[in-house]
């Protein structure tokens, strides 16, 4: 599976035009704020319908602009081709495979598969739990469909639930305590069980490019670890509802379990450098690329923007060998980057972005 081409129309700073990428390494070089990662955002909201960079649609149009669109020609893992659309305008978006119209967002986020390397990556690693337990929960749903319906499914109980809160609909409140259980310990349960799968990757890996005996590793911090049923997060829900209702939420339940990176005994967050916590939000990226490919049978896209400069020669290299299983690789440079011949072989294309624009050079 790979991009053939890829298509804008007052996308951000982007010049409108069809740009070709069917090779297996797409390498685009030039000077920050030219367009690069502009790019790469537009490949992710065709495989995803949102971006990894603005909550909101309206900040991807041209300046200037109310409107944009994106458009794509896909190679089929089975030979064909697949054609993807994104509008947006008058502050609704349209998405469409083959002239068919998603109306779901699940429809789309199998269809192509992609996995992005980003310089926001290190918050996995000392940012909030929202921010870990998102990188989790993205791993899961890309390969379990049913782990994303609870996931969708919880969240819209969990608003309800506190919505009854705060409108003192306090009747309502033990019926969405029964689903939230339901929900929450299955989610609890398939998180503790990809945690282990993902420390069996993680370790290893950092350990390969970082040249160190260092174990690290996730700990797992469940809300309710202290229950084992579906009937015991309902009691607790059920004797801590005065708390809740005093804090006007609820207060308990996997949306406020904690992935906690650890370094042998000491949390990483606290202890590891800066250059460290880069290394392992690189690390973490490469964990998931290997974890889709052994759950699913399938390779990815990968997006990889601007990540390596911060690497040395040596880890960069350790990287990129690492960094196998994916059937198409985007990659941003600035123009003093020293990258490897893996990147711009014979399977590949090189552009110079400028001012938005991309020319062979």
């Amino acid at each position: 599976m790979r991009f053939r081409s890829l298509g804008f129309h007052y996308f951000r700073n982007l010049a409108d035009s069809m740009v070709p990428t069917d090779a297996e390494h797409v390498v685009l070089v030039g000077n920050n704020g030219q367009g690069k990662t502009n790019f790469l955002e537009a490949l992710y909201v065709l495989c995803y319908g949102s971006s990894f960079r603005a909550s909101n649609a309206k900040d991807m149009c041209r300046h200037g602009k109310r409107e944009f669109s994106l458009s794509a020609i896909v190679a089929l893992d089975d030979g064909t081709n697949q054609q993807i659309l994104f509008r947006f305008g008058e502050g609704k978006r349209e998405i469409r495979i083959d002239g068919k119209e998603i109306r779901d967002r699940r429809d789309l986020i199998y269809n192509v598969p992609c996995i992005v390397f980003s310089h926001d990556d290190i918050e996995f690693i000392r940012g909030t739990p929202e921010s870990k337990r998102k990188f989790f929960d993205q791993t899961m749903s890309m390969y379990d469909p049913l782990f994303f319906d609870d996931l969708r499914r919880y969240r819209s109980v969990l608003r309800q639930r506190n919505a009854a809160i705060k409108d003192g609909y306090a009747s309502l409140i033990p019926v969405y305590d029964v689903q939230l259980a339901k929900l929450g310990m299955a989610i609890q349960k398939r998180r503790a069980e990809e945690v282990v799968k993902f420390n069996e990757l993680f370790v290893k890996l950092y350990q390969a490019v970082s040249q160190t005996d260092e174990r690290m590793y996730i700990a797992y911090k469940p809300s309710w670890g202290d229950c084992t049923t579906e009937e015991e997060a309902r009691d607790k829900l059920s004797r801590t509802l005065e708390r809740d209702l005093r804090m006007q939420t609820t207060a308990s339940g996997i949306h406020r379990d904690q992935f906690i990176v650890m370094q042998d005994t000491a949390n990483f967050a606290s202890s590891g450098s800066t250059g460290q916590m880069r290394l392992a939000s690189l690390i973490f990226r490469i964990a998931q690329v290997h974890s889709y490919r052994k759950n699913t049978g399938k390779e990815p896209i990968l997006l990889v923007d601007d990540v390596l400069l911060e690497l040395d020669i040596r880890k960069r290299g350790l990287f990129l060998s690492l960094l196998e299983g994916y059937s198409q690789a985007f990659f941003t440079f600035l123009p003093e980057e020293t990258y490897f011949s893996k990147v711009s072989g014979q399977d590949g294309l090189t552009y110079a972005v400028e001012d938005g624009t991309f020319q062979v050079p």
